[in-house]
């Protein structure tokens, strides 16, 4: 046991001294990494990111226990969106990024950069005024060659968000890439994410998207109402046109028989009079059905609390330049060691 400790002692005594007898190796290949390192990261653009909080209303089951629902929010469990009578529990809203009828619709979101050099719809920003690393431009051009000219998105002229063409498809997967939503499983908060190469732009999609994700949970909570009160808005205007109509025939026929004595023409009188009644009674039983619809899709329709605003970010989030660099000459350092010290590693 001695002699092996003898021996590791004289190894990293021998790789040491390797080291230090070859330093000057390291005083050619640390600038030239260094230099290197800078060069490429110079030529990755920055990026900034912008975030925001939102908290939806959400509807509490009555059967739950306050001390019980407690607990299990302790745990990260939330027993009143379990309960929920909604299809889409909110769990589920970070998967509507997968749906491309939701992506392409930030496709028309209006942007400015903050210089007020670009100022056009987001689906162009991303395809006309990107900067890319050189060499990224250069796969691109290259790409370019052997990609043969896409159709539009339909021979119509019609956009369908399911059959998208590929450059489409592309900006739809860039957007994905770009933006982020999640939620807190114990306060349902929901958190949006947004990244983009000028820092006006970034904070201006983190907005239009919580704007967009706003209007997809309210259409979907009032949804069932909605179809309530304009089934009972067609009712009501039927309702109404029957009893206009009714009450014409009444009035005219009194009007016709004002001064006539006669039973029959009485009787005729009542029954139409009566007719006009119960058409009213109709018409005024669905109103009151209808203002109830009316009242019910604004009972459904959610509250949204932002417990953050996004902001427009003032330092870029990255590339860390600094650290890549830095990385990098670690890097070459560690290679250059194991260079040096190759034969004492393979005579060990």
């Amino acid at each position: 046991m001695e002699e092996n400790k003898e021996m590791e002692v004289i190894d990293l005594r021998v790789v040491f001294s390797r080291i230090w007898t070859q330093r000057k190796l390291f005083y050619v290949v640390l600038p030239i990494t260094f230099v290197l390192s800078c060069a490429i990261i110079l030529c990755v653009p920055r990026y900034y990111t912008a975030s925001l909080s939102l908290a939806p209303e959400v509807g509490n089951s009555s059967g739950m226990g306050g001390t019980l629902g407690s607990l299990a929010s302790s745990f990260g469990i939330d027993l009143g969106s379990m309960e929920t009578t909604d299809a889409i529990n909110p769990m589920l809203y970070p998967d509507l990024m997968e749906d491309n009828g939701f992506v392409t619709g930030l496709f028309d979101i209006r942007v400015k950069s903050i210089d007020g050099e670009i100022n056009c719809l987001y689906y162009d920003y991303l395809t006309k005024h990107q900067k890319r690393a050189f060499w990224m431009s250069a796969v691109a051009m290259i790409k370019k060659l052997f990609v043969s000219k896409e159709q539009g998105n339909n021979q119509d002229g019609t956009f369908n968000p399911y059959m998208l063409s590929k450059m489409q498809n592309d900006v739809a997967a860039l957007i994905r890439s770009n933006v982020a939503i999640t939620i807190d499983k114990k306060t349902a908060v929901i958190s949006i994410e947004t990244k983009a190469q000028d820092a006006l732009i970034c904070k201006t999609l983190a907005d239009s998207l919580k704007e967009r994700l706003q209007v997809f949970i309210t259409n979907y909570r009032t949804n069932k109402s909605r179809i309530d009160e304009l089934y009972y808005k067609k009712l009501v205007d039927e309702a109404k046109a029957d009893y206009e109509k009714s009450r014409r025939l009444y009035a005219g026929y009194a009007d016709a028989n004002m001064d006539v004595m006669l039973e029959s023409i009485r009787a005729k009188q009542n029954d139409l009079e009566n007719d006009m009644q119960l058409k009213y009674n109709t018409y005024t039983t669905l109103m009151t059905q209808y203002q109830a619809a009316k009242a019910k899709v604004q009972e459904h329709t959610p509250a949204f609390t932002l417990v953050k605003g996004a902001a427009v970010p003032i330092k870029p989030a990255g590339p860390k330049r600094m650290l890549f660099v830095i990385g990098m000459c670690f890097l070459a350092s560690i290679i250059t060691s194991l260079w040096l010290i190759r034969d004492v590693v393979q005579k060990k």
